[in-house]
């Protein structure tokens, strides 16, 4: 007998409010960044992915992911079927041109120094509308003792938009990115390598205030899934540790 795996698709009309919030409307230019960047990736790259069924599911959900480089946004964009939206940092908005394209793909932007009140709100927002909402919850790039798989401190800006838009948080890990600064990687041999591992949903608790006892839980659960995550994926594909940055 053979199995027959199916990938969970979105209907082209907007469902009705007894069912789930509508997603966003897919613009023009996502949709053609996405499906290029797909194509890319058939030629290019050996993607290995643990439950890549989870960022499919249905309804809102913050997707809090690693960042060992910045390419990890726009990898998960191709990788993923639903639309994210991205909290990206101040600094990116600097040029015109960029800020555009940043506006054009509904990214937000959140200033890293002090509280991210504004970027939260919008967060928030967004996920109560039903909608995808990326967050790097290390607050950077981090390599070594400072990443998230290994321990490192994050931010919980991301604990504080799920509590209080009851939104869960899916962790992903993503290894490999690090290695795509050349140009190797990227040429039509199959010789990038890849490795991605979505975690369960973490759900927030139900009907508790943000606090920082809340937001603190909240962020040491997502902390200690990045770590399961990365030693899964290390055990799945016999990975070496120091071949991380």
């Amino acid at each position: 007998m053979t199995e027959t795996t199916t990938i969970a698709r979105f209907p082209r009309t907007a469902p009705s409010a007894a069912s789930y919030p509508p997603r966003a409307p897919r613009r023009p230019l996502y949709h053609a960044g996405t499906a290029f960047g797909r194509f890319v990736f058939s030629v290019a790259m050996n993607v290995r992915q643990v439950r890549p069924e989870i960022p499919s599911r249905r309804g809102p959900f913050i997707l809090a992911i690693t960042h060992l480089s910045h390419l990890e946004p726009i990898i998960s964009c191709v990788l993923i079927e639903r639309r994210i939206e991205w909290m990206t940092r101040r600094e990116f908005y600097k040029h015109r041109p960029i800020a555009w394209l940043l506006a054009a793909l509904d990214c937000f932007m959140v200033n890293r120094q002090g509280v991210p009140v504004a970027a939260i709100r919008e967060a928030i927002a967004r996920l109560k509308n039903g909608r995808v909402v990326g967050i790097c919850p290390e607050g950077g790039v981090t390599h070594g003792k400072d990443a998230a798989i290994h321990g490192g401190p994050i931010k919980r800006g991301v604990a504080s938009a799920s509590i209080r838009s009851g939104a869960p948080i899916i962790p992903c890990v993503m290894l490999g990115t690090h290695k795509l600064n050349k140009i190797r990687p990227w040429l039509p041999i199959k010789s990038g390598e890849l490795y991605v591992a979505y975690g369960h949903p973490i759900h927030p608790p139900a009907n508790t205030k943000s606090t920082r006892t809340t937001r603190q839980a909240l962020a040491d659960q997502l902390r200690q899934s990045y770590q399961d995550l990365y030693a899964e994926l290390r055990a799945a594909y016999n990975l070496n540790d120091a071949e991380d940055p």
